[in-house]
């Protein structure tokens, strides 16, 4: 008989997943993000990696010459239903992560590296790529194809391509094994982010403005709990812990925050972390590296952690006095009956710029709407590159009703493509910022309409109430905008 979980994974039709359609709508087909969920996935997964593994085949089986057209190509092209799958996939479990999902993140992480390992080990296709590659000097090609050429070829080799038999079945098991410890390590670190602080006494809250209050208001009703909760995340953490004058909530919401994963509970990461930096060290020495670091840094501008680790310790002895410098301000403030210690640094940070510039955080608050600085980062745009923006939210499928979403086009009226945003903190969301993209270049003519999204964690007030941000929130804004 049929487990419930396999009657759940075909109860649909592969013809009537939604998750298997192409994309319709503007901008070359946008993500059909109404109509994903969780249950759909597996056959999802099963059918498009069954489709990528048979495109790659025929790449690989193919009985002509190798060469850019009839290998390259291709490779470019090849999976992209099973892109299309994977980046819904992964929107969902950063963005929207239930225990639906955590669960086939689980179950599925170890299966995909596995498939993308079969692809980059497989010897047929790989000769074709270095028969392209040895020849992309010689063969008419511009110099486009030629670095997409030699980035292919250095990614198979970074990967394990030139590897022998039994090196290529153990770098499978260290990376399937890395898949499921940062499955788990993502797991555990998103449940102590999803905590909260309640306070019930308001007079703990003294010196938080009104819309933290607000804030902090909101959250505990979205709890269920009575008063104030501080969600332990950072747009939440940072306010307490630069205006609250109790220096006890001060302490208790810092080291919440810090020690997330780090607690010897179930949500310990720190046996999670031992395995991922041996397994990484394991797989460093497998491809001929000395670390982790070394594998890691060979295609960045760095190339090597030394020229890294140079430009930090250039940096380090400037960062550190003046460091120094600042907590010397603060204590002179804060008096000899308190030693500055780190959940004071940002509440005595405020009183002295306070003192030296008459400068209040809070009062620059109702300038940073967040309405009005995304128009500011348009605005810039607009002026920099040309881009011009309208609003369309409302006429495409988001994931989650607080999205908005504008169409681009160029100084010559073009198509761009679209751009999404995803700005506010919740239960199921990882935290920090950072910068999606649906649907990017293939690096072949004709260039796709790119999909591409911001996320943040802003918190958001109470109904009808504006939505400001800090200074520091509204550099994020930009920077992930950039």
């Amino acid at each position: 008989m049929a487990s419930a979980s396999t009657m759940a994974q075909t109860a649909v039709a592969p013809s009537a997943n939604p998750l298997l359609a192409d994309w319709t709508g503007p901008a070359g087909g946008v993500p059909p993000w109404d109509k994903v969920r969780p249950e759909l996935f597996p056959q999802a997964f099963e059918t498009t990696l069954a489709e990528r593994t048979a495109e790659y085949r025929k790449i690989a089986d193919n009985p002509a010459k190798p060469t850019f057209a009839n290998t390259i190509v291709p490779i470019q092209l090849a999976g992209k239903r099973y892109g299309q799958v994977m980046t819904l996939f992964g929107v969902m479990t950063g963005n929207m992560n239930t225990p639906a999902y955590q669960k086939l993140d689980r179950e599925w992480s170890p299966k995909f590296s596995a498939a993308s390992d079969a692809i980059t080990f497989d010897k047929p296709l790989f000769a074709r790529i270095q028969a392209v590659y040895d020849a992309r000097n010689s063969s008419g090609l511009d110099a486009q194809q030629i670095r997409l050429v030699t980035r292919i070829y250095d990614s198979y080799v970074r990967q394990g391509a030139k590897l022998n038999d039994a090196q290529k079945a153990q770098l499978s098991q260290y990376n399937q094994q890395l898949a499921t410890q940062f499955s788990t390590f993502g797991e555990k670190l998103l449940a102590d982010e999803s905590k909260a602080i309640s306070v019930t006494d308001e007079a703990q809250l003294a010196g938080l403005p009104d819309s933290v209050k607000a804030v902090a208001k909101a959250a505990a009703a979205e709890r269920k709990l009575p008063g104030f909760a501080i969600v332990n995340t950072r747009s939440a953490v940072d306010p307490v812990l630069t205006y609250a004058t109790d220096r006890a909530l001060r302490e208790k919401v810092w080291r919440a925050f810090v020690n997330r994963g780090d607690n010897g509970d179930a949500n310990d990461t720190n046996a999670t972390i031992a395995q991922i930096v041996k397994l990484r060290a394991d797989r460093a020495h497998l491809l001929g590296f000395k670390t982790h670091a070394d594998w890691r840094m060979q295609d960045t501008m760095a190339k090597t952690p030394a020229a890294a680790m140079d430009l930090m310790m250039r940096v380090w002895p400037a960062a550190k006095g003046r460091v120094a410098e600042e907590v010397a301000d603060m204590q002179k403030i804060a008096g000899a009956s308190l030693t500055i210690e780190p959940w004071d640094y940002r509440f005595y940070q405020e009183k002295v710029r306070k003192s030296r510039y008459d400068l209040d955080q809070a009062q620059l608050k109702p300038y940073f709407e967040l309405g009005n600085i995304i128009q500011g980062s348009l605005y810039a745009a607009n002026r920099l590159y040309g881009l011009n923006f309208k609003e369309i939210t409302g006429t495409v499928p988001v994931f989650e009703p607080n999205m908005r979403v504008w169409s681009v086009t160029d100084k010559a009226g073009k198509d761009v493509g679209l751009f999404y945003r995803d700005d506010f903190a919740r239960t199921g969301k990882r935290s920090g910022a950072w910068a999606n993209t649906y649907r990017g270049q293939r690096g072949l003519a004709p260039a796709q309409l790119v999909l591409s999204s911001n996320n943040n964690n802003f918190a958001k007030g109470a109904p009808g109430e504006p939505i400001l941000i800090s200074l520091d929130d509204a550099q994020t804004l930009f920077h992930e905008f950039g």
